[in-house]
């Protein structure tokens, strides 16, 4: 691997932590902010997680270091995972425990079956009659146990499902307990997983001895609040720059754990009041979290736009229509980015029989084997009989984004309506501009009401499959009508990253106290084999 800047080496205007609790890999956003720190004069590290997909610990972005970290999770286990309840004293300690016993029991009883048809196989006399005999005590104590171990089992998943609903009052009183106790510290009790984050990251941020701490999302406030505490205290001036991604009390989709989000929004309030400044993605979240956490000041707005490419980006950009088989004449609307329920795809295969010449492309992260939305899309294709018209794809790197999304005839954004899906144009959607592509979208707010705005899209109802097959059919019928919105002066100009990062640079210098970047810097140069970096997507 090429070298870079030696960490251990004074930078020229600051050395910058960059923190986030991802494998860097597939986020767009901290991939773009580190390159172009890095190439606005900051010494950048970023401190990201390794996880299984990881092919290496250590690369660069540009001039931007990247170090990934083992993080042990053994805090993340609840406290149900291990222990009994009172709510039901019959039930296992762990649903583990119960599978186990469970499957013993099963091996046991065929076993003794298999030593009866031994027994039968060897014919009658009295030797064999000893034989059953024999076996009467063992086979009357499997049955009686099996019976045990079904209804202590049986207790297991209804001691679960009672602790995954959020409604149930042992579910509600512990929570209300602890937040009356501790108030925002109560997260100690109710997720004390968020221990792992800082005792994988304290270490290697106090070796670094950061000048800003840039901390990416929720989990990273507290690790950086922590590690600026500790910087001031041996003297250092750190500053923290929290950059909020997403409204965490709007999070859903942990429903399997009611203490999760109630831990997570007390952990955000107790070191909100940290940050030197505070920066996200759209004004709608500003307002937000300003109001939510008293903010002496509305923070800084850094859209999550496409970027240029880099000076060595690689030119060869994967051709879409070739990866589904398609040619220029055939229709395609594209879907960049995580697939999950709530990001609406499934939409978009349901409409195919009412679309009968159109393809789908989704590209995503691991779109293939161990990605269990994705199969479920091709499942769903398969029954529908289009599975020859919904395409897999793989992401591409970030600078590839855009050129290869261009090939596609529309956008589609089918998000469904959650409340931190209201807040923000999105990356995809910002990257389908950008790629002039029509945008269909769903009716949640800050992105309707841009798409309505601009004219560069329709609006459907969520989750309405006959509103969305009209939505699709009116870009398809005209589609010029819908790109001659990118024509608009200024339009495409302000959703660029290197506005954005201008943005960026500015709160770092002004926290500093230096001048900001004077103009765009050359971009330091890399390898291609030391980039690997993915397509991202927004949270």
């Amino acid at each position: 691997m090429q070298a870079g800047p030696k960490s251990n080496a004074r930078p020229t205007r600051g050395r910058v932590v960059m923190l986030v609790d991802n494998g860097v890999h597939g986020d767009s956003r901290v991939q773009k902010a580190a390159r172009s720190a890095a190439d606005a004069g900051w010494e950048v590290v970023l401190l990201g997680i390794r996880n299984a997909r990881s092919e290496s610990d250590n690369w660069w972005i540009g001039g931007a270091e990247v170090r990934l970290l083992r993080v042990p999770k053994p805090l993340h286990r609840l406290p149900r995972d291990y222990s009994r309840s009172l709510r039901r004293p019959l039930a296992y300690a762990s649903t583990t425990k119960a599978a186990y016993r469970v499957q013993e029991i099963k091996a046991w009883q065929a076993d003794l079956y298999e030593r009866r048809v031994r027994a039968q196989a060897q014919g009658g006399g009295v030797p064999a009659a000893v034989g059953r005999a024999a076996q009467l005590p063992s086979r009357a104590a499997a049955t009686a146990l099996a019976r045990w171990v079904r209804l202590r089992s049986g207790e297991t998943r209804r001691l679960r499902k009672a602790q995954t609903d959020p409604e149930a009052l042992f579910s509600r009183l512990p929570v209300r307990f602890w937040q009356s106790l501790l108030g925002n510290r109560s997260w100690r009790r109710l997720d004390p997983g968020l221990w792992d984050f800082e005792l994988a990251f304290r270490s290697a941020i106090d070796e670094l001895k950061p000048d800003i701490i840039h901390a990416n999302d929720f989990r990273m406030l507290g690790v950086g609040a922590r590690a600026m505490l500790r910087a001031r205290a041996a003297g250092r001036k750190t500053k923290l720059v929290w950059d909020a991604h997403e409204f965490v009390g709007g999070i859903t989709g942990r429903a399997d754990n009611p203490r999760w989000l109630p831990a997570q929004i007390a952990y955000t309030a107790e070191y909100a009041a940290y940050p030197d400044a505070v920066v996200t993605v759209s004004d709608t979240l500003a307002e937000l979290l300003q109001e939510t956490h008293d903010l002496p000041e509305r923070p800084a707005v850094v859209l999550n736009a496409p970027m240029a490419p880099p000076a060595e980006a690689d030119r060869d950009v994967p051709d879409l229509r070739a990866l589904c088989g398609v040619d220029e004449r055939t229709p395609v609307l594209v879907y960049a980015g995580a697939v999950n329920p709530s990001r609406g795809c499934q939409i978009m295969v349901e409409a195919l029989p009412e679309l009968p010449e159109v393809h789908v492309a989704f590209v995503t992260m691991n779109p293939n084997g161990d990605n269990q939305f994705s199969e479920a899309l091709r499942s769903r294709a398969v029954e529908l009989g289009v599975e020859d018209r919904v395409h897999l794809l793989p992401y591409v790197k970030h600078w590839q984004v855009v050129p290869f999304l261009s090939a596609a005839d529309a956008g589609i954004i089918p998000i469904h309506h959650k409340p931190n899906h209201e807040l923000a144009l999105i990356t995809k959607y910002l990257e389908y501009s950008h790629a002039r592509l029509p945008i269909v979208v769903s009716d949640v707010k800050t992105m309707a009401q841009t798409a309505r705005a601009t004219g560069q899209g329709e609006v459907f109802t969520a989750e309405d499959l006959t509103d969305f097959v009209r939505a699709v059919r009116a870009v398809l019928a005209d589609p010029e009508r819908y790109r001659a919105a990118y024509d608009k002066p200024g339009l495409l100009e302000g959703w660029t990253w290197e506005a954005q990062a201008r943005i960026l640079d500015e709160v770092y210098s002004s926290l500093l106290g230096v001048p900001p970047a004077g103009g765009a810097r050359t971009p330091s140069a890399r390898r291609p084999e030391d980039e690997r970096e993915l397509a991202g997507t927004s949270r």
